[in-house]
């Protein structure tokens, strides 16, 4: 009760109105946004899986590059030499190592193969990224906004709870002097009783979006502000769902990702086909003995050769041919779930497109809803005055004007949130797109610094993680 008195406090120095309140650190959408792109596990988590993801084209580049092994034995041995008739035992210590160098040359076209499917699941990969930053900053807009709305009918909420004290205290005041009967009295508690009811409610339901938001943005919203105006979008639907094929991410990855499966097709089928590698390899052995009785004697072998080695798989079970089949039946699934994917992003545009028009059609009706019932209440409480109206009906007007108010600021936050929701169908919602002030993240640099790297097992360092 504390704490709604110091709300209500606020609302009767701003002179009552259903304004939201606004501190010096008052922040806006932007920042919110910012922060999100900036600390959402979520979003950080993704870029890691990326970062992972495009080392699979060094992996699949790696069929052409040499491989360069070093090999060495070492033991001890106890040997018999038989001289005219008589034999001495001898103990020695053989000791080898080779140098081999193996470089394929043809491996049925599966290193190229293995290359394009890795290029094109980072491609995926990127557009999943996108997926994800736009969801997040979807989430952040629709947590900012969803406080905002219960702030403001928080306020509302206090306010009208105060109206209604002062139209029962003047209820009761007319009651003793027999202006009215114990009737009316109890009509006016009911609504107090009832105002009260809703300002708790409203106080809920503003503490569960403080908690969703804190969860999306990581941190406290700071006095949000509502937007005044919504996003650029297109004019007319055509527009949209020729954007949202073309750009929506969802779509662009299920693109990519089929992709994958097609080049995964020749990655398998290279496995029927001959491969032809060339081998090196400098070897050295040498048997020291050490003797009892008789001479010792040492054998030291040295050969240096290279080959050229043709392997032609003639059948293996069957085992590769079901492989291809299934790889093909792999791609074909690919194909259709892309497909789908088109149909849900169209689907979601659809629906963004229809709730936006909504939305605009409620606040403008909502907006002449409430002049007519300020209009109707100063009407109904000069009437009451002269005793052509009851308590009642003044209650009845205070309550229309109050719901009528709460749904004007319901309507403006579904307004807001079709239209981010329709820019994440076109693809739109990207810290990139909208502007953010944030070092946007670029996933291509992590891919050129690892496209070519051979060598070495250290790694960048990212936030969220140690290493």
């Amino acid at each position: 009760m504390k704490r709604a008195y110091w709300l209500l406090a606020g609302v009767m120095l701003a002179g009552g109105s259903a304004a939201p309140l606004y501190s010096a650190n008052a922040e806006t959408l932007e920042d919110v946004l910012a922060t999100a792109y900036n600390s959402n596990p979520t979003l950080m988590a993704r870029r890691a899986e990326l970062r992972a993801t495009d080392e699979g084209v060094p992996q699949a580049t790696a069929g052409w590059r040499p491989t360069v092994t070093l090999t060495g034995d070492v033991g001890r041995g106890v040997y018999t030499n038989s001289v005219f008739g008589l034999s001495a035992p001898y103990q020695g210590t053989p000791r080898d190592y080779s140098l081999t160098v193996s470089e394929p040359l043809f491996r049925g076209g599966r290193t190229v193969a293995a290359t394009e499917q890795a290029q094109a699941g980072v491609m995926a990969g990127r557009a999943v990224l996108d997926a994800t930053e736009q969801t997040v900053l979807l989430n952040a807009a629709t947590t900012y906004l969803n406080v905002v709305r219960d702030e403001a009918v928080l306020k509302l909420s206090i306010n009208n709870e105060q109206v209604l004290r002062r139209q029962l205290e003047a209820t009761q005041e007319r009651f003793r002097v027999g202006e009215v009967t114990r009737t009316d009295v109890s009509q006016a508690e009911a609504r107090l009783s009832q105002a009260t009811a809703e300002r708790v409610a409203a106080e809920g339901s503003l503490q569960n979006s403080r908690a969703a938001f804190i969860n999306v943005v990581g941190r406290a919203p700071e006095s949000p502000q509502p937007l005044k105006q919504e996003p650029q979008l297109p004019k007319t639907f055509d527009a949209v769902r020729d954007q949202t094929l073309a750009h929506n991410p969802n779509v662009v990855a299920a693109d990519w990702t089929a992709k994958a499966a097609k080049n995964g097709i020749d990655l398998v089928f290279g496995e029927l086909l001959p491969t032809v590698a060339l081998t090196g390899t400098v070897s050295r052995m040498l048997a020291e003995q050490l003797p009892n009785n008789f001479g010792g004697i040492g054998t030291e072998t040295t050969a240096e050769q290279a080959m050229v080695t043709l392997t032609i798989p003639l059948y293996e079970a069957g085992l590769s041919y079901s492989r291809v089949r299934a790889q093909k039946h792999t791609y074909g699934q690919r194909l259709i779930e892309a497909d789908q994917t088109r149909r849900d992003a169209l689907q979601g545009a659809n629906q963004s497109w229809e709730n936006l028009q909504s939305a605009r059609a409620r606040v403008a009706s909502y907006t002449a809803q409430i002049a007519a019932n300020e209009l109707a209440l100063t009407g109904v409480e000069e009437e009451a005055k002269v005793g052509s109206r009851t308590v009642l009906d003044i209650l009845n007007a205070e309550q229309e004007l109050f719901t009528s108010r709460v749904s004007l600021v319901t309507a403006q936050r579904d307004e807001m949130v079709a239209a981010f929701q329709l820019r994440s169908a076109l693809g739109q919602l990207t810290a990139e797109a909208l502007q953010l002030p944030v070092d946007v993240y670029d996933p291509r640099k992590h891919y050129d610094d690892v496209r070519d790297k051979f060598i070495g097992t250290g790694i960048d360092k990212a936030p969220g993680y140690e290493q």
